[in-house]
């Protein structure tokens, strides 16, 4: 993606969604549209395959804090008309800019270089294009301004579920992708093989080259090469000369233990290629964990809703309970009130750099629907002799209203 595209493409369009939407309804908006324009879903149709494209590209800038609020700058001055040829800087006097002719983003961008690789960031850009002295024509740009290398692939982002247990432990599973990736008939060179990319004789390799534009120089990406560095002269047939092919691929994911519903898990280097040999975007994994039906879980402590009897609360007892790696018995205090909550210390999750969580057990009173004539007795016997219960506040109440 070029610096000039940020300028022509508006990413809140595409994502449908306000320049104001937070970072959670960004990420609600891309999922959505994803799953509708996965190629998956859409088999051979194009434009549904181009639409997932510029949807992945406009998520992968606003997703990201800091290349958001480069967008959001950049734009903002270009509408603004910042950018006019006339706007004057430096030795250029400020008059200059009242009848100056409007920007073409042409003028700057030139090439497809990525916005992640192009060797600059967007206060970088200022500098080159307010530069105090202008550089001849074609002479290759200072070393502060070289490209860093061909263009850096897109990251992509995937789901996994796992069960609540792996979640808790610690797993590691296999993942199947379908993305592109390095072309194994040219390994990402984009060249056929046989040969090589030669060097571009317009930028001498360097991506980016200097002319000078009135009173102002400009470094641009190399329009021979789009801003690469070297030519592909006999393309490779498999990937068109790209370095990269749409295919599926395995990867082995390592999950660590604790890992949370929600929890985004970066894998540097798995995404998409970068352009002929260039540096691969990063993969990024969202877990959603499957709900278990006896655990629930509250930062590092599970937790867990255990009945006991009328009995087991008044007297107390020992009862056993389960844990994701075997049981512990819990004792119960006698006048054990329903709801009250017991901890089963490092019974939790366990993670590698931190304290290890708890078991909260709750206990929950049960009180029978139906009884034999045994146990009808001795509740009776036991509420003629047990003291009565607490209303006095509430029956106090009752006698002013009686």
């Amino acid at each position: 993606m070029s610096s000039k595209d940020w300028l022509e493409k508006d990413f809140y369009a595409v994502l449908g969604v306000p320049k104001s939407a937070s970072a959670d309804e960004i990420k609600k908006s891309y999922r959505k549209l994803a799953r509708e324009l996965h190629p998956d879903r859409n088999p051979g149709n194009n434009a549904a395959e181009e639409r997932f494209k510029s949807v992945s590209e406009a998520y992968g800038v606003l997703s990201d804090e800091r290349q958001r609020k480069e967008y959001d700058e950049m734009r903002s001055l270009f509408t603004a008309g910042a950018f006019r040829r006339n706007a004057g800087a430096g030795r250029a006097s400020a008059a200059a800019g009242a009848g100056g002719a409007g920007f073409d983003p042409n003028d700057l961008f030139g090439g497809t270089a990525s916005a992640s690789a192009r060797g600059s960031t967007f206060s970088d850009l200022f500098s080159s294009i307010f530069a105090g002295n202008a550089a001849p024509p074609g002479a290759p740009p200072p070393a502060s301004d070289r490209r860093r290398g061909p263009a850096r692939g897109r990251d992509v982002e995937t789901e996994v579920s796992l069960p609540f247990a792996d979640a808790v432990r610690g797993t590691t599973l296999p993942l199947t992708l379908r993305s592109p990736g390095v072309c194994e008939t040219c390994n990402g060179s984009g060249a056929k093989p046989g040969t090589t990319p030669r060097r571009c004789p317009q930028c001498q390799g360097a991506g980016l080259v200097s002319r000078n534009q009135g009173s102002f120089s400009f470094t641009e990406p190399c329009r021979d090469c789009q801003g690469v560095g070297t030519i592909v002269e006999d393309k490779c047939r498999e990937c068109r000369g790209t370095g990269g092919v749409t295919k599926s691929r395995s990867l082995t994911v390592r999950f660590p233990p604790g890992v949370a519903d929600g929890q985004r898990i970066r894998l540097a280097g798995r995404g998409e290629p970068g352009a002929r040999g260039g540096q691969a975007g990063n993969l990024y994994v969202t877990v959603r964990v499957k709900p278990d039906p006896l655990f629930g879980r509250s930062g590092d402590d599970l937790t867990l809703t255990v009945p006991v009897t009328f009995a087991e609360a008044v007297l107390g007892a020992d009862i056993k309970v389960p844990t994701l790696d075997g049981a512990v018995t819990v004792r119960v205090p006698p006048g054990t009130p329903s709801g009250r909550t017991l901890r089963a210390r490092g019974k939790g999750v366990s993670r590698r750099d931190g304290p290890v969580g708890d078991l909260l057990v709750t206990l929950e009173v049960t009180v029978p629907t139906k009884i034999d004539d045994a146990a009808r007795s001795a509740l009776e016997t036991f509420a003629a002799s047990a003291p009565a219960a607490p209303r006095e506040h509430l029956e106090a109440r009752l006698h002013r209203h009686g």
